[in-house]
């Protein structure tokens, strides 16, 4: 054994900003943040903060989201810490299965999971497709009653959930809320989305009238973990248009996305 001397070693500083910067991720809202944000917080240069994220990436413990270039926390930072959320799991085995529905569909794709009364855009490729028409989506709530994502949550998860879920929406005084309040509104549209086997919204979000998509939820295990959509314009197709043409692609991106959750090692999901 080494003597004790009660000397100190010299704090080594890059891995200290290292750890720094997971922290900053960890605790930020979300669980995402910028270089200028991550700057900020750790007061480290962001010429710095780029270096070492840079270094996180490659070593699998942060990545860099190609929707808004923020970054976040991956997989493998649980096994140095228990931050990591549920939602960004299933979001970083999305991200690429995206970009490869892009490729196929041209129109832009959410990935959204619930958040509240709400579903929260997680990723996007909306800032990709030369269709988009809406660039800045990620982090924005979708209404649960009037969008496709919304609506294919809704149908799919389990009915303790939805009970749940619609009771938040009844509590509230806005038009969700009192569309929510009509029994025959909610299960005549999550009826006809469990018939046709997907979901859809044609224009009845009042925020965005001229868009239409068609969504498909996540599944693990029988529970729902989040769903996808393709969002197009209504005067360019209709719901059974987009339907027809694009319901194959983004079927085999919700397979893909299934598969490999089975073959990743599984966090206790919340």
């Amino acid at each position: 054994m080494r003597p004790s001397t009660g000397a100190r070693y010299r704090t080594v500083q890059g891995l200290s900003r290292g750890l720094a910067l997971l922290h900053a991720i960890n605790r930020s809202p979300g669980g995402w943040a910028s270089i200028a944000e991550l700057s900020g917080r750790t007061g480290l240069h962001r010429t710095t903060v780029r270096r070492m994220l840079e270094t996180l990436q490659d070593e699998g413990y942060v990545r860099r989201s190609d929707s808004d270039d923020s970054y976040r926390l991956t997989h493998k930072i649980r096994q140095l810490s228990d931050g990591f959320t549920d939602d960004e799991w299933i979001s970083e085995i999305a991200n690429p299965v995206l970009g490869e529905l892009l490729q196929k569909v041209v129109w832009p794709s959410d990935l959204c999971t619930i958040d509240g009364d709400a579903m929260l855009v997680r990723e996007t490729t909306h800032r990709f497709s030369p269709l988009s028409f809406h660039r800045a989506m990620i982090r924005q709530r979708l209404p649960l009653l009037m969008t496709a994502a919304g609506r294919a949550y809704l149908a799919f998860c389990g009915e303790e959930e939805r009970q749940q879920l619609l009771g938040l929406l009844m509590a509230g005084q806005d038009e969700q809320s009192r569309l929510a309040r009509s029994p025959g509104f909610v299960e005549t549209h999550l009826a006809r989305t469990r018939e046709r086997g997907y979901a859809s919204n044609e224009g009845e979000w009042t925020e965005q009238l001229k868009i239409g998509a068609i969504a498909l939820p996540i599944r693990r295990q029988g529970q729902v973990l989040g769903c996808i959509n393709v969002v197009f314009l209504r005067k360019a197709l209709s719901v059974e248009e987009a339907a027809q043409r694009y319901l194959p692609e983004l079927r085999g991106a919700i397979q893909k996305i299934e598969g490999r959750l089975l073959t990743m090692e599984q966090p206790a999901l919340g």
